[in-house]
């Protein structure tokens, strides 16, 4: 055996014994392969959650920073309006704007947020109120924005929580705003779907009166049994030392949102209660500087998910980051835990309403497997059986050829942690397909070289140097449009795309490398160098 030989043989040692390692674990056993190779939803089972995006908040929340935004404008040109507020998720109103202004106004609107709004005026009471509309381009816009968004957020919580190889997508066509998301493997995923579903959007609000209120009708009294339109009364989250919950007026437009939110950790209050602290970005944190000078000895309400956890008298001037106690009885340190995870995963744009839950059962995953198996052995016995038939003895080079390309793929998709499911198998299944038919076109191309009385030494080494380009022509155009795939397909089709990669890769090295290798040791026999079983 020449030097030649014996290294291609080393090489072909050490990438098989590799992926059976990466594929079987040390020592090999079936419980390595479930560890090593990760099994898609349809092959496992677990949940499956489908969510309503309820996309009105998110519109909602972007008009109100529109109505804050243009507030600071408004006071910074002088120009006096008697109210702003919210009529519609995405439409707002500017109630008794001077006449002798009605220019400016109109000129900071379009000059800033005419893309976004449409602008109409009428006079009431020798003022002008001017009502802007989100036009549908923008609002549709928005729209769209929060689903993705929602859609970022959870899988940013999904992640931190560390649960295997989630399927996060969009679902449904323009104007559904649904999102879809699958656990394999876990059979009780309400603690991970309880924090998929909270929002935990944090906002602090300035809060009106003088204080706390024990009813939301004593709350009211303090306006002569009428809110004003830019406040809104919201309860606390936790209930009293006498079971009762208090409640709060605030303005309706936050000064700070969880949008301007940069981190969030678990510490301790004053008291040595886990608490939860956090950090705002440059823009939070001038918003938040502003807020705080201005309105010192002022209570200042922690509103989470619209409920109030805390409401903190501004003592002085805060910059860039805050805390959030639990009231009177703190957090757990469970809550602490876990309200830091969701701000600092991210706020949720909007809630969401859960539409459909569907446990797939083993039993159902274990039926795919079954099915999906029975398929692939099908096809590798019946290529195994026309190989040995139709090419006699050179038939058990493809078989060997084809084998490895099996185990090659198997270690691949366990080393880059792909998660194997039932179009998957599809994939596998093709790959077999893909590798017979590399070497039907080299064994043939033998064929043509043996029947043009060349030697068999001389055949093997035209036909492989021949067929070479043939082979990359035919896997590159498989590779690109697996990569589109790829690239564009669902979660189901990029299963079948990423096995499909791996098939193709690994098909090239042992069509060309091993099955060359194998006849080479053959015809390296001086009693057969001039003969070959094909």
């Amino acid at each position: 055996m020449n030097k030649r030989i014996r290294f291609r043989l080393i090489v072909i040692a050490a990438v098989t014994l590799l992926s059976l390692y990466l594929f079987l674990g040390f020592p090999p056993s079936i419980a390595g392969v479930r560890k090593n190779l990760r099994l898609g939803l349809d092959l496992q089972g677990g949940t499956q959650l489908v969510l309503q995006v309820n996309v009105d908040d998110a519109l909602k929340a972007t008009t109100d920073q529109t109505i804050e935004s243009l507030r600071a404008q408004l006071d910074k040109a002088g120009i006096t309006v008697r109210q702003l507020a919210r009529t519609a998720p995405d439409t707002f109103e500017a109630r008794g704007v001077d006449p002798a202004k009605d220019g400016d106004f109109r000129n900071i609107i379009e000059g800033t947020y005419g893309n976004d709004f449409e602008i109409a005026s009428s006079q009431r009471d020798a003022a002008t109120t001017f009502t802007m509309r989100m036009k549908p381009r923008a609002a549709n816009e928005y729209r769209e924005q929060s689903v993705d968004q929602a859609l970022r957020t959870i899988e940013n919580r999904i992640n931190a929580l560390g649960v295997v190889e989630p399927v996060i997508q969009k679902r449904g066509g323009p104007g559904e705003h649904e999102i879809i998301v699958q656990f394999p493997g876990l059979d009780d995923p309400e603690e991970v779907k309880r924090i998929i579903g909270k929002p935990a959007f944090l906002e602090l609000k300035l809060v009106k009166g003088t204080g706390s209120y024990a009813t939301k009708d004593a709350a009211l009294q303090q306006f002569g049994g009428v809110l004003p339109a830019n406040l809104e009364i919201l309860e606390s989250q936790r209930a009293d030392s006498s079971g009762g919950r208090q409640f709060y007026v605030v303005n309706q437009v936050a000064g700070v949102t969880g949008r301007d939110l940069k981190n969030a950790g678990v510490t301790r209050d004053e008291n040595g209660r886990p608490a939860v602290s956090f950090n705002l970005n440059a823009a939070g944190a001038e918003k938040f500087g502003r807020l705080t000078e201005a309105n010192i000895n002022s209570l200042l309400a922690i509103v989470l998910d619209g409920r109030v956890v805390s409401a903190p008298k501004i003592n002085s001037r805060i910059s860039d980051n805050g805390i959030i106690t639990g009231g009177g009885a703190g957090f757990a340190p469970d809550e602490a835990r876990e309200l830091a995870l969701v701000l600092k995963s991210g706020a949720l744009p909007a809630s969401m309403t859960p539409l459909q839950e569907e446990v797939v059962g083993a039993s159902l995953g274990a039926d795919s497997i079954y099915h999906g198996l029975l398929a692939a052995a099908v096809a590798l016995s019946s290529v195994v059986l026309f190989v040995l038939v139709y090419y006699r003895a050179s038939g058990i080079n493809a078989t060997l050829a084809m084998i490895l390309n099996l185990v090659i793929l198997f270690g691949a998709m366990a080393a880059v942690k792909s998660t194997l499911t039932l179009p998957g198998i599809a994939g596998v299944i093709l790959t077999i397909g893909v590798g017979i038919d590399s070497n039907v076109l080299i064994f043939e191309r033998i064929r043509e070289e043996l029947r043009a009385g060349k030697t068999a030494v001389s055949a093997v080494a035209t036909s492989f140097s021949r067929v070479f380009i043939t082979l990359v022509d035919t896997h590159l155009a498989a590779l690109i449009s697996a990569t589109f795939l790829f690239l564009f397909g669902t979660s189901a089709i990029k299963g079948f795309a990423v096995t499909l990669v791996i098939g193709l890769i690994s098909n090239m090295f042992t069509a060309v490398f091993v099955s060359r290798t194998l006849f080479d040791m053959v015809l390296a026999r001086k009693e057969r160098s001039n003969t070959l079983s094909i």
